[in-house]
């Protein structure tokens, strides 16, 4: 079983998600209650927004952690090239 908050950046990860959460429920809320849809709307981005950075930040994490772990067992850090393929990974998930 893997213990919680694995990685140094999953509270901060948990933290987003939930502010998240409360932003969705407004949204919830908004629906219901009949306010104008442009308002809803740019609560809507704000919400997929945070969500989406979350990813980003939990698919860079487990780059930086879990791949470069997978690497062949070594003394010392990644090679050169190791080391540029973890940085083309960590850049192309900005297109997430």
């Amino acid at each position: 079983m893997t213990e919680p908050y694995s990685h140094a950046s999953h509270p901060q990860i948990i933290k987003r998600l939930k502010r998240a959460s409360g932003h969705l429920r407004h949204v919830i809320e908004m629906i219901e209650q009949g306010e104008p849809c442009n308002d809803i709307a740019q609560q809507m981005h704000a919400v997929e927004k945070a969500i989406t950075n979350a990813k980003r930040v939990l698919i860079q994490d487990h780059i930086d952690h879990c791949l470069e772990a997978a690497l062949p067992c070594r003394d010392g850090p990644p090679s050169d090239e190791e080391a540029e393929i973890l940085e083309s990974f960590k850049a192309i998930t900005k297109y997430l």
